[in-house]
């Protein structure tokens, strides 16, 4: 369930309550009038089934509610209601299922913003992951793959394509180029310093490393996971499930491809620094085409769900 806090022009109000009670999967509706003060006008609250909350969303911006007044909405952890439970049963589909775009939008425009953190972030996990391309050591180059921040501006740009949103793809491209620019940059530095002082070397570089060496050797296996990586990780987000992200994280070699990128052109071993490229271009091709096909694939499964629901209503 999904709670709705609104704040609505007084002459808007009796609208948004129509609209409210015309909508299969709300409950616990309350009207506050004259409550709000910063706009001025009604605070009205009710809840809504995941499943119907992107029609309701809909609504009330056609309603213009979003520039007038404000929505605001929450995730119910626990509800306790019969009213609930029967508004969530009304409902059409699964709330699994449902896909809420504005939520999904601004998600994905905050983990697309390129800041200090997310340049921060995913510049400690490419030197992390420098480390483990030296040392052949894997749990380092998982670590690295969880601390990347990367499948943030992947899923703002998939999310851009399908809502046909040019300023939010802009902004996801910006952060993801310029995060791997200079977190490469970084790790170039950082190799040169390492081998300074006898920590990395061109010959732990040059090793078979049985345990590392796919990161420069992509094959059709490493698109494969990657598309893969890519249906879980929209999933993950559309369903609000963070701990399948964290699993997407660490199968996808797009860091450490990065990393090893830095480390071999650092060494002048252009034919790994090659390699490495091409394994990260074929991941980062890999997700996007597979989140953007799954996004498509949601919003069309959910319009004919959609469909359905209103024809069976009409008998």
């Amino acid at each position: 369930m999904l709670h709705l806090r609104l704040i609505t022009p007084a002459d808007r109000t009796d609208d948004v309550v129509r609209l409210i009670e015309r909508t299969v999967g709300t409950t616990h509706l309350a009207v506050l009038p004259g409550a709000a003060r910063n706009p001025v006008g009604d605070v009205v609250m009710c809840d809504v089934a995941r499943e119907a909350g992107d029609e309701l969303l809909t609504g009330l911006q056609e309603l213009g509610i979003d520039r007038t007044g404000s929505i605001a909405v929450e995730n119910i952890d626990l509800s306790l209601s019969k009213r609930a439970d029967k508004a969530e049963e009304e409902a059409p589909g699964e709330g699994a299922d449902a896909v809420l775009w504005e939520h999904l939008t601004d998600a994905t425009h905050e983990e697309s913003t390129l800041s200090v953190t997310y340049v921060a972030f995913i510049t400690l996990a490419t030197m992390i992951a420098a480390c483990g391309v030296v040392l052949d050591n894997a749990i380092l180059i998982v670590g690295a793959m969880a601390v990347g921040p990367e499948f943030g501006p992947l899923a703002g740009f998939c999310t851009a394509l399908v809502r046909r949103a040019p300023r939010l793809a802009w902004r996801s491209l910006t952060a993801l180029l310029v995060g791997f620019a200079v977190a490469m940059l970084v790790t170039v530095a950082f190799s040169y310093f390492m081998d300074a002082v006898g920590l990395f070397s061109a010959k732990q570089l040059d090793a078979e490393r049985p345990n590392t060496n796919f990161i420069y050797r992509p094959d059709w296996f490493s698109f494969v996971v990657a598309v893969l990586a890519g249906c879980a990780g929209t999933l993950s987000l559309t369903s609000a499930k963070s701990g399948a992200l964290v699993g997407v994280a660490i199968s996808v070699t797009t860091v450490p491809a990065a990393a090893n990128a830095a480390v071999a052109f650092s060494y002048t071993e252009y034919h790994q620094a090659w390699g490495s490229a091409e394994q990260l271009l074929l991941n980062l091709l890999g997700i996007v085409m597979a989140g953007t096909l799954t996004l498509l694939a949601q919003k069309w499964l959910w319009a004919r769900q959609r469909e359905r629901t209103a024809v069976l209503s009409r008998f």
